[in-house]
């Protein structure tokens, strides 16, 4: 069995971190690097053409769509997952919601209860919904 040492690359560009404690409410659109800690309700996406990469850390969570080019989750998200390049599954990873990938990685321990839809990278970057449609979608009522 082959222990992972290495981190996924950092994209180029600034790093925001929503911290343990935040909530944000509302759609997320950034460029380099989304580092979440806390919660955020609504969807988040990198802007076009950007080398972006958001990881979701042990405690964080997001409720709604994700749409980056790489993806790194060790918390929870509820929703759907559109990825051009990669997606890691972590241990700690829970996912409620389709997987669309280029390439995946998924350690033991790691939970979907969702699809996962393969696509080769050009294909998958003309299959991704357009911002517009990501962020009109809404968000799911899923109680407090």
């Amino acid at each position: 069995m082959r222990k992972k040492n290495n981190l996924t690359n950092f994209a180029a560009g600034s790093t925001t971190l929503i911290a343990s404690g935040t909530h944000v409410l509302g759609d997320v659109r950034f460029a380099g690097n989304l580092e979440v800690e806390g919660q955020i309700t609504g969807n988040i996406m990198a802007e076009d053409g950007a080398d972006a990469r958001v990881r979701v850390l042990p405690k964080g969570c997001v409720v709604g769509d994700v749409s980056v080019p790489v993806v790194v989750i060790n918390g929870r998200i509820e929703g759907n997952i559109y990825s051009s390049l990669q997606v890691e599954l972590a241990a700690n990873a829970e996912v409620e919601g389709d997987l669309h990938y280029a390439l995946i990685e998924i350690e033991k321990g790691a939970q979907v209860n969702g699809n996962f839809v393969h696509r080769s990278a050009s294909a998958q970057q003309e299959s991704l919904p357009p911002v517009e449609n990501v962020a009109e979608t809404g968000m799911q009522d899923l109680g407090s």
